[in-house]
């Protein structure tokens, strides 16, 4: 097992990379202890659950929203919760997002933690700090900054993931390596056959490459004020047409480092060899690199991004693989981009 740690503003947030879901009990208080989980992680896995009261939502992003806090709110009550509750959040990326949410709210804050099961939420969702939901058509508009008490990566709970899923966290590594760190690029061209089958080795090392790299940004700021915002690489584009199309994060991901590499290389910061051989290797781990969709209608999405200041969005560009800046563009600018593309 490896221990990582963020400190926060408020608390010392710890990540265990390989650590089990069965020994969860000596990271929890003895006592007040309410589990939020999704339904196909309460399929799978609630025989392994410690005996605490359960929260069960449904499954996917339209989960994510204030109907399902309230929901929330008024099992935590019923319950008997108060301000010495313990929220553990047991799932993936929208559990994570909307346990934490809950636990950063409910009574003006309680402690929470988290078991995370899928790779996304391993490598990113989980770790950090950001909570919230959606809003409407408004992808996590409302939210908080709020670290857990820690974060369990289980690898085994991997074994029960769809592929898709697995792909889906493969595009928050590539995210990693392309703006921070060439020679973790590098190793995922070698070793993309043994990552998608799910090689311990190949896969633990990613994982632990990808905290590293999010602990060191967010540490130096938590807030998102300046140079976190480069975790945001291929999701301006993303978060658009993952709304307009209506799908997986990864896979909006994948489609928007594609644009946002070849957004660099219009801009002339990036070779278009470099933009291939991004597009290569999303492909070669079963990501998409394109698609058909009506540029008007991702625009249109575009301008209910949260990180639009007027009409000036804060740009994630590539120098080249492994090297990232943050540029303010025009909304005008970036939609005539996309119109030509």
């Amino acid at each position: 097992m490896k221990t990582f740690y963020i400190r926060g503003k408020d608390r010392l947030s710890a990540i265990y990379v390989g650590e089990k879901i069965d020994n969860i009990k000596k990271y929890l208080p003895h006592k007040n202890i309410i589990i939020i989980t999704d339904e196909n992680v309460k399929k799978y896995y609630a025989s392994r659950f410690p005996d605490y009261p359960i929260i069960s939502i449904p499954l996917g992003e339209k989960t994510k929203n204030i109907s399902t806090l309230e929901t929330i709110y008024h099992k935590l009550i019923t319950i008997g919760a108060d301000r010495q509750t313990f929220i553990l959040g047991i799932g993936g990326g929208i559990v994570c997002d909307i346990a934490g949410f809950v636990a950063s709210t409910y009574m003006r804050g309680v402690k929470f933690g988290f078991i995370a099961t899928t790779l996304l939420a391993q490598v990113d969702a989980s770790i950090g700090g950001k909570n919230g939901v959606n809003f409407n058509s408004y992808k996590n508009m409302i939210g908080v900054f709020s670290q857990p008490e820690f974060v369990i990566c289980d690898l085994s709970l991997l074994k029960t993931l769809p592929l898709k899923e697995i792909y889906n966290g493969f595009a928050e590594i590539i995210k990693y390596a392309l703006i921070e760190k060439q020679d973790m690029f590098e190793y995922i061209e070698s070793n993309f056959k043994k990552a998608i089958n799910l090689n311990h080795e190949i896969l633990i090392k990613l994982i632990i490459d990808s905290i590293k790299i999010k602990i060191d940004i967010v540490q130096k700021d938590e807030k998102e004020t300046n140079k976190r915002q480069k975790l945001n690489f291929g999701h301006t584009i993303g978060h658009a047409l993952e709304k307009t199309a209506n799908i997986e994060h990864g896979r909006a991901v994948s489609l928007g480092m594609v644009q946002a590499a070849n957004f660099s290389y219009a801009k002339g910061f990036i070779s278009k060899k470099q933009c291939k051989q991004i597009a290569s290797l999303l492909n070669k781990l079963n990501l998409p690199v394109s698609h058909n969709i009506n540029g008007s209608l991702i625009i249109d999405a575009l301008k209910k991004d949260k990180k639009r200041h007027e009409e000036i969005i804060n740009f994630v560009f590539l120098k080249k693989i492994g090297a990232s800046f943050i540029k303010k563009i025009s909304l005008n600018d970036l939609s005539n981009f996309i119109k030509n593309q």
